[in-house]
């Protein structure tokens, strides 16, 4: 995927994206929320047993713009809320029947088998570590991880390769797939992790350290966020699957979700999704990839 550089009007993207969850329906308004009241399920699965409830629990991230940005209402906004809220609704659940949980990066495994969570929509890429511990539905996104600077570049950073030789310190997220992929091209010292990506912006613009590395489109909201202050260096070095993490071996569950976001990319949620969230700074509407096996 193509990603524009964040132009100065687009600023207040991310101020945008948390007020518009306020007040009058709050972040129902940002995308199609429709709720599926006539469906059935099986007894004894996860979706009889939600549906049922008439409420489920999400874990998400709090700190990721366009993905999952915390509002002024206390309620994550974002693309990965919103594929959420499409979810539960097909299980016939209302967006305001969503109890949002935070869930970092470094406890998402964590979250999915205390059963703290049902699902876990949180920019989680999918990898066969983590496929010992949770099942995947989808991916639902494919992002690329990129390297964020100040802005005009100052270290002279031209992609990963660069940043041993330059000393470069290289911000990043403990648990996330980015921390552990960064090591390759860093020594440890010039290693730094936090919990929250946050924290590693602040490290940035402080000079703590010299580049922040995870995917394109966490670290281009974090542009957004931050008023021009940072850039990217525009050259994504992997591929990352974004999916949506559940119990281990509940593969009915999975396949439910897989079935929700074929139906949501053909019947036009899936873009509406994306076009009211990532896609107000993003040049292009990605298509639902190719979605995995379930097991």
């Amino acid at each position: 995927m193509r990603v524009r550089r964040a132009p100065a009007f687009v600023a207040a993207t991310v101020l945008a994206l948390a007020l518009g969850a306020c007040g009058g329906g709050g972040n129902d308004t940002t995308s199609d929320t429709t709720v599926n009241k006539d469906v059935t399920f099986d007894a004894g699965t996860t979706m009889a047993r939600l549906n049922k409830a008439g409420a489920v629990t999400v874990g998400t991230k709090f700190d990721q713009p366009l993905f999952g940005l915390k509002g002024l209402d206390g309620k994550p906004a974002g693309f990965d809320v919103e594929i959420a809220k499409i979810i539960a609704g097909e299980l016939g659940i209302a967006p305001e029947k969503i109890r949002w949980l935070e869930t970092p990066s470094k406890v998402r495994e964590e979250k999915v088998e205390q059963g703290a969570v049902d699902y876990v929509v949180a920019t989680y890429t999918i990898n066969d570590k983590r496929r010992q511990r949770v099942t995947f539905a989808g991916p639902y996104y494919e992002a690329g991880q990129d390297l964020m600077v100040k802005k005009g570049n100052p270290k002279g950073i031209d992609g990963p390769q660069t940043l041993r030789a330059k000393r470069v310190r290289v911000c990043s997220v403990t648990g996330s797939t980015p921390g552990e992929t960064i090591k390759k091209y860093v020594a440890p010292n010039q290693l730094v992790l936090f919990d929250v990506y946050s924290k590693c912006a602040d490290a940035l613009r402080t000079g703590q350290v010299n580049a922040v590395t995870t995917d394109n489109v966490i670290l281009l909201g974090l542009v957004d966020a931050n008023k021009g202050a940072f850039e990217l260096v525009g050259k994504p070095f992997t591929k990352e699957p974004y999916g949506i993490g559940l119990k281990k071996g509940d593969v009915r569950f999975c396949e439910f979700i897989n079935g929700v976001l074929r139906k949501a990319a053909d019947d036009g949620r899936y873009r509406k999704a994306w076009e009211s969230t990532a896609g107000r700074v993003a040049e292009e509407t990605p298509e639902l990839p190719e979605l995995g096996p379930c097991s």
